[in-house]
């Protein structure tokens, strides 16, 4: 009886872990597939248009770590 329990569980761990790994794999298929497509029809923005920083964010940035560091925290 004990070894028919044990059997039945060794059972239920492979069909878990297959379910698993079967889930995953197509998980990360699934992944790779959306990533391309995004790629496909979103092209990847060039340096310069999205990325300047203007004046008044360095300015911003600037004032927001000058009182980070003078409140001491």
């Amino acid at each position: 009886m004990s070894s028919d329990l044990l059997v039945e569980g060794v059972q239920l761990m492979a069909v878990g872990m297959g379910a698993v790994f079967v889930f995953l794999t197509l998980l990360v298929l699934a992944t790779a597939f959306m990533s391309r497509l995004v790629l496909r029809f979103q092209p990847v923005a060039v340096a310069g248009e999205e990325g300047e920083v203007r004046d008044e964010e360095v300015a911003a940035i600037t004032a927001a770590i000058a009182e980070h560091r003078r409140s001491g925290r």
